[in-house]
């Protein structure tokens, strides 16, 4: 089954489902027909949804590799989730845990968390790993 998230529309409550290749497009609702804004929080994704919204985006797409236990992924959680707000529409925001995605987080081979992967056209452009603020996660996206 292929990957959608739940849009829920502001006018009517209608609930969308928004297909992988279209998270960063502005829809329209199915019910009313006013517009649906692009996904703007950070979305938990197994590996094959990861799979599937990494090579179907036509956007830059920031993965952050964590866990629930690690002190620093904790710290870094709030910056994370305003980035996907700032992009919304221009790149995408993914969370990986890696406690229930070991198999995911060893294909990159992830060695500390928070680790952050930047993918364009489907490719790792950039590696990084660390708490990170905000604004040079938002130049990552941009260069």
């Amino acid at each position: 089954m292929a990957f959608s998230a739940i849009s829920v529309c502001s006018g009517c409550g209608a609930k969308n489902r928004i297909p992988a290749p279209r998270l960063a497009d502005t829809g329209r609702c199915g019910a009313c027909k006013l517009p649906l804004s692009p996904v703007s929080v950070p979305l938990n994704v197994n590996q094959a949804e990861f799979d599937e919204i990494v090579s179907t985006s036509r956007v830059p797409v920031l993965v952050d590799f964590w866990a629930e236990w690690c002190g620093p992924c904790r710290m870094a959680a709030p910056e994370v989730h305003q980035l996907a707000g700032e992009v919304a529409g221009q790149a995408l925001v993914l969370k990986v845990d890696t406690e229930a995605e070991p198999r995911l987080a060893a294909r990159f081979q992830v060695q500390s968390i928070p680790y952050f992967i930047v993918f364009r056209n489907g490719q790792p452009a950039l590696q990084r790993a660390g708490v990170t603020a905000r604004a040079e996660m938002r130049r990552w996206l941009a260069s």
